[in-house]
């Protein structure tokens, strides 16, 4: 039993404690370098208190992007298994290139199939400035793992676009695929293959849809879902009862709400997705692809984000959030008024947007304010940290005018 933890340091340190800890050596547990991040992983982890968790090969720290940081300790056996199901869906083991940090599942998992497949690891920034420059040597296959907001900028540039063509799988995971975002990557000629999965499964585990081999997605009676198999963590780093909350015979019940139907699985958003505003119910996941699919139908590919804001009469106010940096069609009126946001004509881009969404969603769940941003407060692994915007936009609430009706 490995009964210490080796603090890692940078992408070659965590590689190098990644190939002992996978040989049965002491566990890893990798660090970020942003200081806030790594003060609140390192209260976390508690390195001086010894692991209990038999196998134990590495402690990664969950996003943070709904709440503190958790220390999920994965097996080197889920580790494995991850990366051999992952080679076996996408055609063999490869070549992986690394886009995101490797404190964070997503990353760590490119370290780790680099080493299941004996090839090295080549390292990029995480704005993708040196694909143009990435010559992609040694027999393939090639592959590369992303984060939306990253294919996106890629996607905007030609170079890098032509760099995306010659990999054969670009994962896409971290947070839901914009479906006009897998359509321009698919008309870029861009082999992109959509991932599901987090911390506690050894990062995706579900491919298009399709669970990896030895992957077990069921859906409980409370529509959440749950999953079995070897990828499946260990437990929660020094936190038994959130660890008795989450794993249930060896499956991990997710906060994802889902649909399983002939054995593909649908995400339809997560259990805390669901708000109570004015005392009913509303799916903010739903919210959002009804706003998505609106900013779609405008003509652009900006990104979208709704979340729950609290509000002194309504208990929750739905706000639809744009990050509108190019969108020609807003442009923000001067002063504090968070909803006098105007299209070119000078109409409301609120009422335009409540109009069309009330033709799919009840009245009830239609967003009461309309922000526009030039961008979307992002954690480090690039999620959007719906934390932060939360917090951002209860700062302006007091300045809000009246609600729509």
């Amino acid at each position: 039993m490995n009964d210490r933890l080796r603090l890692a340091d940078g992408t070659a340190e965590v590689l190098a404690s990644l190939r002992s800890s996978l040989a049965g050596g002491v566990a890893t547990a990798p660090l970020p370098a942003d200081p806030v991040e790594r003060v609140q992983t390192l209260t976390m982890l508690r390195p001086e208190v010894p692991l209990d968790e038999p196998g134990a090969a590495a402690v990664v720290a969950t996003s943070g992007s709904t709440g503190r940081p958790r220390g999920v300790v994965l097996t080197g056996s889920a580790l494995v298994a991850s990366a051999e199901a992952t080679h076996r869906r996408l055609g063999g083991p490869g070549r992986w290139v690394l886009a995101l940090p490797a404190h964070y599942v997503a990353g760590l998992m490119v370290l780790v199939r680099s080493l299941v497949a004996e090839r090295p690891v080549v390292e990029v920034d995480a704005r993708l400035d040196a694909l143009p420059t990435l010559a992609l040597a040694g027999a393939g296959p090639h592959y590369l793992s992303v984060v939306p907001i990253q294919l996106t900028r890629a996607l905007a540039d030609p170079t890098r676009t032509e760099v995306l063509r010659r990999f054969d799988a670009v994962l896409l995971g971290g947070s839901a695929a914009d479906p006009s975002l897998l359509d321009r990557a698919a008309a870029a000629g861009v082999s992109v293959v959509t991932t599901y999965g987090m911390s506690e499964t050894c990062g995706g585990c579900v491919y298009d849809g399709v669970p990896l081999d030895g992957v077990d997605v069921t859906v409980d009676p409370t529509g959440r879902l749950v999953i079995g198999g070897p990828t499946v963590f260990a437990g929660y780093r020094l936190d038994p009862a959130a660890t008795a909350d989450a794993l249930s015979g060896g499956r991990l019940l997710t906060r994802d709400r889902g649909e399983v139907t002939d054995g593909r699985v649908a995400v339809l958003g997560r259990i805390d997705d669901v708000v109570i505003s004015g005392g009913l119910n509303v799916d903010l996941a739903a919210v959002e692809r009804a706003v998505r699919a609106w900013v779609a139908a405008e003509g652009s590919s900006d990104e979208v984000a709704v979340v729950g804001v609290p509000h002194p009469d309504w208990g929750t106010e739905v706000v639809a959030v744009v990050a509108a940096d190019q969108h020609r069609a807003l442009v923000a009126a001067p002063g504090p008024d968070p909803r006098a946001v105007r299209s070119g004509d000078g109409r409301s881009v609120l009422s335009d947007l409540r109009a069309a969404l009330a033709e799919g969603l009840p009245s009830y769940a239609l967003p009461r304010r309309l922000v526009v941003r030039s961008t979307l407060p992002r954690t480090s692994g690039g999620k959007i940290d719906r934390r932060q915007l939360i917090a951002d936009l209860t700062d302006t609430a007091a300045d809000r005018p009246e609600d729509p009706t």
